[in-house]
């Protein structure tokens, strides 16, 4: 995480160093253009894209942490493994499931997305066969429910 935040900051300060650079050119030329604003104006894009990249790599490093700490949560609490605060008990309302039968609903419900999002419709109409199921029937514990 602090080689993307030195990444970051580094790449911040080149880019406001290269807009004083534009702004200084442009000052010592009149305002006129010159093959020295020309290169000033080129450095600014050059060190305003290494910034955007930037910005890019800590939001998507921010979104992978989110998502961990929440897979990480919903395990726990699904599990039971939530750890309760001196004095308060922990009641979820849900009897806890084991940790493999939830990475196997995750599983069946990423595969469900994928096929939706290329439009198979998860296999024609079979996944309509059973409305009143509540889960997956390829899972023996959900169709004894």
């Amino acid at each position: 995480m602090d080689n993307i935040v030195d990444s970051l900051s580094s790449a911040y300060q080149e880019f406001i160093a290269a807009a004083a650079g534009v702004l200084e050119a442009k000052e010592s030329s009149g305002g006129q253009k010159t093959p020295a604003t020309d290169a000033a104006l080129e450095n600014f894009k050059q060190r305003w894209e290494l910034f955007r990249v930037a910005c890019d790599q800590a939001e998507e490093f921010v979104e992978s942490v989110k998502q961990r700490i929440g897979s990480e949560c919903l395990v726990d609490e699904a599990t039971g493994s939530v750890a309760a605060k001196p004095g308060q008990p922990v009641t979820s309302g849900l009897p806890p499931i084991s940790a493999v039968r939830l990475e196997q609903m995750s599983k069946a419900v990423r595969w469900l997305v994928i096929e939706l999002q290329q439009g198979s419709g998860a296999g024609g109409g079979a996944s309509h066969a059973n409305t009143n199921a509540p889960f997956d029937a390829r899972f023996t514990e959900d169709a004894a429910q």
